[in-house]
């Protein structure tokens, strides 16, 4: 059950001989001896994982998270690989390796959840922009010039463009760039606008004030549009303040009535 390097040529040099322990492997019933060939097996090809593992060292996640990930698809690539379908473990494990860590940056590494399909779209922006940029020093590409190469329309490039910013998220206490003073993020959030609260109510009365007579309907706006003291009003009109005072609930106090009764 040789599990070590023979000298066989392979593409790899962490790419042991294990043909004969796969085939040992699968014959072996459940228990103990089985146990022990699968642990030496995937320990033998663990130096591969760990390669494929380092191709993604620069995006984000620490080495060590990325091992974990790649002996775990190896794992999974040593207990579904069939010696009897003819193809060698390695043209198995690498893209079932490499689909288990591409796995994991699309479900735990973005903060904000994009679409497969913009995940894709990403994807294809960051390697084209990136291979232009060596065709193209000293300025970045065009969103023309990506869609041209990468055979994508330009409305893609742009969602893929915007999706390059979506991997992680700033803190709300970030310092704007360019900021000198300390302005950050949350400084640029608005706030709730408290006349929001008396649209509605605004809305409601606002037939209602239409239907009123001349008089009253002016006596309202001057209390409270005007800002007039009922004794002001009560001058301008030649009527005395107790009359205005009365008329101003008597007012509110019918449009009120009416809006309840609608709304009941």
């Amino acid at each position: 059950m040789p599990t070590k390097a023979s000298a066989k040529h392979h593409p790899h040099d962490d790419a042991p001989d294990t043909a004969e322990a796969f085939r040992t492997l699968v014959a072996l019933p459940a228990g103990q001896q089985r146990d022990t060939l699968r642990e030496q097996v995937v320990e033998a090809w663990l130096p591969m994982a760990e390669r494929l593992a380092g191709r993604f060292r620069s995006r984000g996640e620490s080495f060590e998270d990325l091992r974990q990930v790649a002996a775990l698809g190896l794992v999974k690539a040593v207990d579904r690989y069939d010696p009897a379908r003819g193809n060698a473990f390695e043209s198995y494990a690498v893209p079932t390796i490499t689909g288990e860590i591409k796995r994991h940056f699309r479900d735990h590494m973005w903060t904000l959840h994009v679409p497969r399909r913009v995940q894709d779209l990403r994807n294809r922006v960051r390697f084209a922009a990136q291979d232009l940029s060596q065709t193209i020093p000293g300025r970045r590409p065009t969103v023309a010039e990506i869609a041209e190469y990468a055979k994508m329309s330009e409305e893609d490039v742009l969602v893929g463009l915007e999706a390059l910013e979506s991997f992680t998220a700033l803190s709300l206490d970030a310092q704007l760039p360019g900021s000198e003073d300390g302005y950050s993020l949350s400084d640029a959030l608005g706030s709730p606008d408290p006349a929001l609260d008396t649209v509605v109510d605004r809305e409601a009365v606002k037939p209602r004030l239409a239907a009123l007579p001349e008089r009253e309907r002016a006596i309202l706006y001057m209390r409270f549009f005007g800002d007039m003291t009922q004794s002001r009003i009560a001058e301008q009109l030649g009527i005395s303040q107790m009359h205005v005072s009365r008329l101003i609930s008597r007012c509110c106090m019918r449009m009120r009535d009416q809006i309840m009764r609608e709304a009941a």
